[in-house]
């Protein structure tokens, strides 16, 4: 059995350990007691295994198949804490395989590489903005092709592979990503080339859930082509939107924009990056920089990432016309989410330069120079987005929710029918969340499937929502009297009315029998409801597409008890 190197484990502990430190900084208030409320970030205690989370409700399947894995889970694991472990995992798990990614590389390079990982616009806006799933693909990025790279070189698969691309499919986006990068992985660099239909055999295991749900769901598919304008990359700062997105950053939400993002700090960071790439690509193509992955792989993605991305900004008239046209073509509009393709090559080329800098000045300068240059070279993401810090400043504090929310999931119960959760706007901006914008959290607390808007406004815009069911429930609200209201939302298959008292908007009254009014919500449940079911043809379809998801966690899970196995053999025989 060969020996560990005692040089090799010291640098892997310290990465780790700079890894820790990094995250812990980014993240702080949001690791403390409570839940992390942002926008798309609704956590609850316990979420319910619902028709909406496997993929059977009447709307597009945007958290299939994320809702279903955390209303699993949370069977086992209280919600509160699987949030902080995978908001842990998410930023861990990605700088751990981008430091496997460099490992030839010096440890001083490793550790800017890492904090680039964990400490770039694209981390913190995608926090802000609640989108753990696309994170969460993020962090199975190296990953994917590190797997991918040692298929091809020895024909086989390592164990985690399937895990890893399995993590990076929670969501359409996400899924959409990890299937490039492990395609572009089996296709591109040297090895078995005929591995790619395999490989896309295991994509589209992975990604079953959504898509087969989003073919069921394909009559609603289209989006409003004036959202694609309002989701395009934006400039931040003095950036236009193509330099924004070389930086990693140029989100369509001004909102979640860093502060030092719209100043002059901006500006610093694109003058500090640029010659580290330009460095990098000359350093890696005259000494033939060898990584633990392929360097065309890498360039493809990032092609590819920023490419897409400034389409949406040079050309978001045809981009809306695509997504209003083509099933599913809404997925391209958020250009700047496209730009998780683009992180793997700007951190190895950074990596490079500071390795190929670290080695130059050996035998040259004087070790408090070097020490320098070394602290410069890993610090600089943080100093030029000082405000990443500590939850984004402050907005990723946890909260607790009010009792109401319990008393109200308490006096429903599952009850019959679903439940049309008031007002109808998508978002709330609750006192007891610090005035912090979030997706309506009640219709998560409840039991029953909740009908709420998909409508969404961008500056004072307002963009159609595709769920036809939540346009006949509008009709319905605008009957009277309360009593034709609830006949008619009964007939919709709605048996109970929650309405956030404190929100914002229009919430007519609707006749029943009042389970809880305290000020704050208010739970109706209606006298008669025609319960509504999924047509059989669609819950078989969705069977067997989660059969297939789930068969990638069972081939993962297989054949890493194996190999396990396998190795505690050698070692005992050893």
């Amino acid at each position: 059995m060969a020996t560990p190197d005692p040089r090799a484990t010291w640098q892997r502990a310290l990465v780790a350990l700079w890894s820790l430190v990094l995250v812990g900084l980014v993240l702080g208030p949001a690791l403390g007691p409570g839940y992390v409320l942002s926008y798309d970030m609704v956590w609850v205690r316990d979420l319910a295994v619902r028709a909406d989370v496997l993929g059977l409700g009447s709307g597009l399947p945007r958290a299939v198949p994320s809702d279903a894995w955390v209303a699993v889970l949370d069977e086992v694991v209280p919600g509160m804490l699987l949030q902080k472990l995978v908001l842990l995992g998410m930023l861990l798990g990605g700088a751990s395989g981008i430091d496997r990614v460099l490992a030839g590389l010096g440890v001083v390079s490793r550790l800017a590489a890492v904090t680039l990982w964990c400490w770039n616009p694209f981390v913190v806006e995608r926090l802000v903005l609640g989108h753990w799933p696309v994170l969460l693909g993020y962090a199975a990025l190296p990953w994917v092709l590190l797997g991918a790279t040692r298929w091809r070189a020895t024909g086989r698969a390592p164990w985690w592979l399937p895990l890893a691309v399995l993590l990076g499919s929670l969501s359409v986006s996400a899924g959409l990503a990890t299937s490039l990068v492990l395609l572009s992985g089996l296709v591109l660099g040297p090895g078995e080339r005929r591995l790619w239909a395999r490989g896309a055999l295991l994509a589209l295991a992975a990604q079953a859930p959504w898509l087969v749900s989003g073919l069921l769901h394909v009559r609603d598919a289209v989006s409003d082509p004036a959202a694609a304008r309002l989701f395009a990359l934006s400039g931040e700062g003095p950036l236009p939107g193509p330099l924004a997105a070389l930086t990693l950053g140029g989100v369509w939400n001004a909102e979640v924009v860093p502060v030092s993002r719209t100043g002059p700090a901006a500006l610093v960071a694109l003058l500090a990056l640029v010659p580290l790439l330009v460095l990098g690509v000359r350093r890696a193509r005259r000494e033939a920089i060898v990584l633990a992955v392929p360097w065309a792989p890498l360039v493809l993605l990032w092609a590819v990432g920023w490419l897409l991305a400034v389409l949406t900004w040079a050309a978001p008239g045809p981009v809306g016309l695509l997504a209003g046209v083509v099933p599913g073509g809404g997925v391209l509009r958020d250009g700047s989410r496209l730009l998780v393709l683009c992180v793997p090559l700007l951190v190895a080329l950074v990596a490079v330069a500071v390795d190929g800098a670290w080695r130059w000045t050996r035998g040259r300068w004087a070790t408090p120079a070097r020490v320098s240059l070394a602290v410069v070279a890993v610090l600089w993401p943080v100093t030029v987005l000082p405000d990443a810090a500590w939850g984004a400043g402050g907005r990723l504090a946890a909260v607790d929710y009010p009792v109401s929310y319990a008393d109200a999931r308490a006096a429903l119960g599952e009850g019959a029918g679903d439940v049309l959760v008031l007002p109808l706007s998508s978002y709330r901006q609750p006192d007891w969340n610090d005035g912090h914008k979030v997706l309506d959290p009640l219709g998560r607390v409840l039991l029953p499937v909740p009908v709420a808007s998909d409508e969404l406004v961008v500056d004072d815009v307002v963009i159609e929502g595709e769920d036809q069911r939540v346009q006949r429930v509008r009709d319905a609200l605008d009957l009277s009297p309360p009593q034709a209201r609830a006949d008619a939302l009964g007939s919709l298959g709605v048996g109970a009315v929650a309405t956030d008292l404190t929100a914002p908007g229009p919430a007519p009254d609707v006749a029943g029998e009042t389970l809880l009014d305290d000020g704050r919500l208010r739970v109706v449940r209606l006298d008669e409801v025609d319960e509504t079911t999924s047509p059989t043809s669609w819950q078989v379809a969705m069977g067997l597409a989660w059969t297939a998801h789930l068969a990638v966690l069972l081939a993962a899970v297989v054949t890493g008890v194996r190999c396990a196995r396998q190795r505690l053999r050698r070692n005992l025989s050893g």
